[in-house]
């Protein structure tokens, strides 16, 4: 079996995490039920239709990484419920994106930090910023908790 560009990307944020214990998980039933932070990597084989910050906006294919977090009821395992489902209402930004996706992949960070992922991978060459403010409305240290990653380009893959 070939490894999707998901699953190469949560490698890769596995890596810049290190040593922080991270969890790959490819359904929401792996992912633990404590609290904490989550990578989403997203597969987008079409342009799709984003509605952020009252304006509507088109991200291209490629592989995104999203990281959120979840310390509520739940704890990751219920977030990552949610976004693995693809029958659902448009609430959160990310919502738009995984409800496009071709393939959806996690890694969990028990009591982790959705910042410190976004900013480990804002480090990386191969992971660009992309939409100032999403998922990220409330943070005042991250421009973005969303981020493109541009590693597939490297690897000749396409998704």
């Amino acid at each position: 079996m070939t490894e999707t560009g998901v699953r190469r990307a949560i490698g890769e944020i596995a890596r810049c995490l290190w040593p922080e214990p991270a969890l790959p998980v490819d359904s929401a039933e792996e992912a633990p039920a404590a609290g904490g932070a989550y990578a989403l990597a997203i597969s987008l084989v079409a342009p799709t239709e984003v509605r952020f910050s009252g304006r509507n906006t088109c991200l291209e294919p490629g592989t995104y990484v999203y990281a959120g977090s979840a310390y509520g009821p739940g704890g990751i395992q219920s977030r990552l419920r949610r976004h693995f489902r693809s029958d659902k209402k448009l609430h959160w930004h990310v919502d738009w994106l995984t409800v496009s996706a071709s393939d959806l992949a996690a890694l969990a960070v028990v009591a982790g930090s959705e910042c410190r992922i976004a900013r480990c991978l804002s480090d990386l060459p191969s992971f660009a910023p992309v939409l100032d403010g999403f998922g990220s409305s409330d943070c005042k240290s991250c421009a973005t908790h969303l981020l493109q990653w541009l590693g597939q380009a490297e690897q000749g893959g396409t998704g």
